[in-house]
Protein backbone atom coordinates (compact mmCIF):
# COMPACT_ATOMS: atom_id res chain seq x y z
CA UNK A 1 0.00 0.00 0.00
CA UNK A 2 3.00 2.51 0.90
CA UNK A 3 4.61 1.48 -2.68
CA UNK A 4 0.86 2.54 -4.19
CA UNK A 5 0.94 5.53 -2.46
CA UNK A 6 4.17 6.49 -3.41
CA UNK A 7 3.81 5.65 -6.80
CA UNK A 8 0.74 8.05 -6.45
CA UNK A 9 2.67 10.55 -5.43
CA UNK A 10 5.69 10.92 -7.93
CA UNK A 11 2.79 10.63 -10.65
CA UNK A 12 1.00 12.98 -9.35
CA UNK A 13 4.06 15.70 -8.71
CA UNK A 14 5.20 14.88 -12.41
CA UNK A 15 2.09 15.44 -14.39
CA UNK A 16 1.16 18.74 -12.67
CA UNK A 17 5.02 19.55 -12.84
CA UNK A 18 4.33 19.52 -16.79
CA UNK A 19 2.36 22.02 -18.81
CA UNK A 20 2.40 19.90 -21.58
CA UNK A 21 0.82 17.20 -19.73
CA UNK A 22 -1.70 19.10 -17.91
CA UNK A 23 -3.05 20.56 -21.36
CA UNK A 24 -3.28 16.85 -22.40
CA UNK A 25 -5.19 15.64 -19.63
CA UNK A 26 -7.52 18.60 -19.22
CA UNK A 27 -7.51 20.54 -22.85
CA UNK A 28 -8.69 16.99 -24.26
CA UNK A 29 -12.53 16.41 -24.63
CA UNK A 30 -13.49 13.70 -22.05
CA UNK A 31 -10.09 12.96 -21.30
CA UNK A 32 -10.39 12.78 -17.30
CA UNK A 33 -13.56 11.70 -17.12
CA UNK A 34 -12.87 8.68 -19.28
CA UNK A 35 -9.44 8.65 -17.07
CA UNK A 36 -11.94 8.35 -14.23
CA UNK A 37 -13.91 5.03 -15.65
CA UNK A 38 -10.45 3.62 -16.59
CA UNK A 39 -9.98 3.57 -13.15
CA UNK A 40 -13.44 1.94 -12.15
CA UNK A 41 -12.83 -0.94 -14.77
CA UNK A 42 -9.27 -1.51 -13.41
CA UNK A 43 -10.87 -1.81 -10.05
CA UNK A 44 -13.81 -4.49 -10.85
CA UNK A 45 -11.01 -6.17 -13.50
CA UNK A 46 -8.44 -6.76 -10.47
CA UNK A 47 -11.39 -7.85 -8.36
CA UNK A 48 -12.05 -10.55 -11.05
CA UNK A 49 -8.39 -11.50 -11.47
CA UNK A 50 -6.75 -11.73 -7.75
CA UNK A 51 -7.55 -14.97 -6.98
CA UNK A 52 -6.92 -16.43 -10.73
CA UNK A 53 -4.23 -14.13 -12.32
CA UNK A 54 -0.52 -14.18 -11.60
CA UNK A 55 0.80 -12.09 -8.65
CA UNK A 56 2.72 -10.60 -11.43
CA UNK A 57 -0.42 -9.66 -13.10
CA UNK A 58 -2.46 -8.81 -9.94
CA UNK A 59 0.33 -6.44 -8.77
CA UNK A 60 0.51 -4.95 -12.36
CA UNK A 61 -2.56 -3.78 -12.01
CA UNK A 62 -2.36 -2.59 -8.27
CA UNK A 63 0.48 -0.08 -9.32
CA UNK A 64 -0.93 0.95 -12.56
CA UNK A 65 -4.16 1.62 -10.65
CA UNK A 66 -1.74 3.91 -8.15
CA UNK A 67 -0.16 5.42 -11.33
CA UNK A 68 -3.88 6.84 -13.21
CA UNK A 69 -4.83 7.52 -9.45
CA UNK A 70 -1.58 9.43 -9.37
CA UNK A 71 -2.57 11.38 -13.21
CA UNK A 72 -6.18 12.35 -11.75
CA UNK A 73 -4.52 13.21 -8.41
CA UNK A 74 -1.85 16.23 -10.36
CA UNK A 75 -5.05 18.63 -10.84
CA UNK A 76 -5.53 18.82 -6.99
CA UNK A 77 -2.35 21.22 -7.77
CA UNK A 78 -4.21 23.58 -9.53
CA UNK A 79 -6.81 24.03 -7.01
CA UNK A 80 -4.96 23.59 -3.36
CA UNK A 81 -1.29 24.77 -2.47
CA UNK A 82 0.91 22.03 -2.59
CA UNK A 83 1.93 22.94 1.29
CA UNK A 84 -1.90 22.40 2.32
CA UNK A 85 -2.06 19.22 0.15
CA UNK A 86 1.16 17.78 1.84
CA UNK A 87 -0.02 18.87 5.87
CA UNK A 88 -3.36 17.04 4.67
CA UNK A 89 -1.35 14.24 3.51
CA UNK A 90 0.27 13.89 6.61
CA UNK A 91 -2.70 14.47 8.94
CA UNK A 92 -4.43 11.38 6.91
CA UNK A 93 -1.66 9.35 7.41
CA UNK A 94 -1.30 10.11 11.04
CA UNK A 95 -5.47 9.40 11.75
CA UNK A 96 -4.81 6.30 8.78
CA UNK A 97 -2.60 4.59 11.30
CA UNK A 98 -3.81 5.30 14.48
CA UNK A 99 -7.07 3.90 12.78
CA UNK A 100 -5.73 0.89 11.26
CA UNK A 101 -3.74 -0.12 14.58
CA UNK A 102 -7.67 0.12 16.46
CA UNK A 103 -8.66 -2.59 13.93
CA UNK A 104 -5.68 -4.48 14.27
CA UNK A 105 -5.76 -4.44 17.94
CA UNK A 106 -9.05 -4.25 19.70
CA UNK A 107 -10.83 -7.31 20.33
CA UNK A 108 -14.48 -5.86 19.47
CA UNK A 109 -16.17 -7.57 16.73
CA UNK A 110 -16.27 -4.23 14.25
CA UNK A 111 -18.25 -6.36 11.66
CA UNK A 112 -21.18 -4.64 12.29
CA UNK A 113 -19.84 -1.36 11.94
CA UNK A 114 -18.29 -2.71 8.69
CA UNK A 115 -21.57 -3.31 7.38
CA UNK A 116 -23.12 0.10 8.33
CA UNK A 117 -20.51 1.51 6.92
CA UNK A 118 -20.91 0.06 3.13
CA UNK A 119 -24.96 0.89 3.33
CA UNK A 120 -23.35 4.17 4.02
CA UNK A 121 -21.22 4.48 1.42
CA UNK A 122 -24.09 3.96 -1.26
CA UNK A 123 -25.75 7.08 0.30
CA UNK A 124 -22.36 9.13 0.15
CA UNK A 125 -21.92 8.29 -3.67
CA UNK A 126 -25.92 9.34 -4.74
CA UNK A 127 -25.30 12.42 -2.40
CA UNK A 128 -22.29 13.32 -3.89
CA UNK A 129 -23.62 13.04 -7.21
CA UNK A 130 -26.91 15.08 -6.50
CA UNK A 131 -24.88 17.80 -5.55
CA UNK A 132 -23.37 17.41 -8.73
CA UNK A 133 -26.51 19.20 -10.13
CA UNK A 134 -27.47 21.18 -6.49
CA UNK A 135 -23.85 22.66 -5.79
CA UNK A 136 -24.74 23.23 -2.17
CA UNK A 137 -21.23 24.62 0.10
CA UNK A 138 -23.28 23.07 2.97
CA UNK A 139 -23.71 19.22 1.17
CA UNK A 140 -20.83 19.28 0.11
CA UNK A 141 -19.33 20.02 4.11
CA UNK A 142 -21.50 17.32 5.34
CA UNK A 143 -20.56 14.97 2.37
CA UNK A 144 -17.08 15.94 3.28
CA UNK A 145 -17.44 15.18 6.78
CA UNK A 146 -19.73 11.89 6.66
CA UNK A 147 -17.10 11.02 4.19
CA UNK A 148 -14.26 11.52 6.83
CA UNK A 149 -15.91 9.40 9.15
CA UNK A 150 -16.96 6.73 6.57
CA UNK A 151 -13.60 6.09 5.39
CA UNK A 152 -12.43 5.94 8.97
CA UNK A 153 -14.25 3.14 10.03
CA UNK A 154 -13.58 1.44 6.64
CA UNK A 155 -10.13 1.86 7.81
CA UNK A 156 -10.67 -0.15 11.11
CA UNK A 157 -13.07 -2.52 9.81
CA UNK A 158 -10.68 -3.73 6.96
CA UNK A 159 -7.56 -3.87 8.77
CA UNK A 160 -9.45 -6.39 11.15
CA UNK A 161 -11.07 -8.13 8.30
CA UNK A 162 -7.67 -8.29 6.99
CA UNK A 163 -6.16 -9.52 9.62
CA UNK A 164 -8.97 -12.10 10.50
CA UNK A 165 -8.35 -13.36 6.93
CA UNK A 166 -4.82 -14.11 7.19
CA UNK A 167 -5.09 -15.75 10.48
CA UNK A 168 -7.53 -18.12 9.56
CA UNK A 169 -5.14 -19.45 6.98
CA UNK A 170 -7.32 -19.18 3.79
CA UNK A 171 -5.95 -16.14 2.05
CA UNK A 172 -4.81 -16.96 -1.48
CA UNK A 173 -1.41 -15.97 -2.75
CA UNK A 174 -2.94 -12.48 -3.98
CA UNK A 175 -4.80 -11.94 -0.88
CA UNK A 176 -1.85 -9.41 -0.03
CA UNK A 177 -2.08 -7.44 -2.90
CA UNK A 178 -5.86 -7.35 -2.44
CA UNK A 179 -5.53 -6.11 1.42
CA UNK A 180 -3.18 -3.14 -0.08
CA UNK A 181 -5.56 -2.28 -2.75
CA UNK A 182 -8.90 -2.33 -0.13
CA UNK A 183 -6.60 0.02 2.72
CA UNK A 184 -5.13 2.12 -0.35
CA UNK A 185 -8.64 3.13 -1.20
CA UNK A 186 -9.43 3.91 2.07
CA UNK A 187 -6.20 6.17 2.42
CA UNK A 188 -6.97 8.35 -0.33
CA UNK A 189 -10.67 8.59 0.22
CA UNK A 190 -9.95 9.69 3.39
CA UNK A 191 -7.35 12.43 1.91
CA UNK A 192 -9.66 13.55 -0.47
CA UNK A 193 -12.04 14.44 2.02
CA UNK A 194 -9.94 15.77 4.61
CA UNK A 195 -8.26 17.92 1.80
CA UNK A 196 -11.79 19.51 0.77
CA UNK A 197 -12.60 20.08 4.48
CA UNK A 198 -9.28 21.31 5.17
CA UNK A 199 -7.26 22.12 2.18
CA UNK A 200 -5.71 25.59 1.61
CA UNK A 201 -6.74 26.79 -1.81
CA UNK A 202 -4.40 28.53 -4.30
CA UNK A 203 -4.15 32.16 -4.66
Amino acid sequence: MTLGLAVTGLVALGVASSPAALSLLLGTPFAFIGLIILQLGLVFAFSAAAQRASTAVVAGMFFLYAALTGVTFSTLFLVYAASSIAGVFFVTAGAFAGLSAVGFFTKADLSAIGRFAIFALVGLILATVVNLFLQSSGLQWLVSVVGVLLFGALTAYDTQRLKQIFASGEAHANMPLVGALTLYLDFVNMFLFLLRLFGGRRD
